[in-house]
């Protein structure tokens, strides 16, 4: 189910770039949206694919914690922010070329922890969700 042709930038995405470290390895990390209404999408490359030849579950695992923990830095003003807890249900399979996009929010957040939720999808197919707790270390 590849769209093969889906190019982010002509849809409002824009790389984020200013993510060093883990995430260069497995993106670039695309970025649309801010403050609540923030979404994250990254192409599936070859090298993001199981034995199956579809995503490999570490990988949207990854690709969550990632989401949702800058989702969550994004709604606290950019604090410093650490997860605690990640939850992952593996729904369906993704392959190469196909666009992973999130759609999060925010549940509840204290003076010290933000609740989240989403889902990773592909067009309006789910194929994983994810919820977590991120703790916020500094303000």
């Amino acid at each position: 189910m590849s769209d093969g042709g889906f190019d982010p930038a002509k849809q409002g995405w824009v790389i984020r770039d200013d993510e060093p470290g883990f995430m260069v390895l497995v993106g670039p990390l695309w970025q649309r949206g801010s403050g609540e209404q923030i979404s994250f999408g990254i192409t599936v490359e070859p090298h993001h694919l199981n034995r199956r030849g579809v995503v490999h579950g570490g990988m949207l695992m990854t690709f969550a914690d990632q989401a949702l923990g800058l989702t969550s830095r994004e709604t606290t003003g950019g604090l410093p922010q650490a997860t605690i807890q990640l939850d992952t249900h593996f729904i369906g399979p993704a392959v190469a070329g196909e666009f992973i996009e999130t759609k999060t929010r925010v549940v509840r957040r204290t003076r010290s922890l933000v609740f989240l939720e989403g889902q990773l999808l592909v067009g309006e197919r789910v194929i994983a969700s994810a919820k977590g707790i991120w703790k916020i270390l500094g303000e």
